[in-house]
């Protein structure tokens, strides 16, 4: 099974400082994956000192930056704008704005809800409806954000085929 868009909307967003362990390319595993370190969150009790700040969104989130051959990919969660980082975690302020947000099925078993697919579904869409993906989230180049939110329970309780849904975000102009 392929994946597949199920909805596309806008949502805005508040200015937000995410919280959560930036990573590089050198990080990756032999799959080109993150999945390690998300099982240190999860093993480590990570996400529960970042639940006990009162993030924005319940929801855990990968959170990818890029820009003229540079990637960094996050974990960790959403909080107002300012609130205190605690010790081990480091930050990212993101300014007000808009999101095209996709929500895409598939199975996660597979890994065929990462990499390029979702993000070329989202892109397509986003031109359908005059959108832009947002590159000025740095002052010396282009910088997009882009994330992945694992919703409970769309993430987090797979249908009876055994796929997920997850949302894929894109911020726009």
């Amino acid at each position: 099974m392929a994946v597949e868009l199920i909805k596309f909307y806008k949502e805005h967003f508040p200015a937000l400082r995410f919280i959560g362990r930036r990573y590089t390319d050198s990080d990756r595993d032999k799959y080109g994956t993150y999945a390690q370190y998300w099982g240190e969150f999860f093993e480590k009790g990570l996400f529960g000192k970042l639940e006990g700040l009162e993030p924005l969104f319940p929801d855990y989130f990968g959170l990818m930056g890029y820009g003229e051959n540079e990637f960094e990919y996050w974990i960790g969660m959403c909080f107002p704008a300012g609130t205190a980082v605690p010790e081990g975690f480091s930050y990212v302020d993101i300014p007000e704005g808009d999101a095209g947000i996709g929500w895409i099925r598939g199975k996660e078993a597979t890994g065929e809800l990462y990499g390029e697919a979702p993000y070329n579904l989202c892109v397509e869409k986003l031109n359908e409806n005059g959108l832009t993906p947002r590159d000025n989230f740095r002052s010396d180049k282009k910088w997009f954000w882009i994330f992945e939110r694992y919703n409970c329970p769309r993430f987090t309780e797979p249908a009876e085929d055994g796929t997920v849904i997850l949302d894929y975000g894109i911020y726009v102009f």
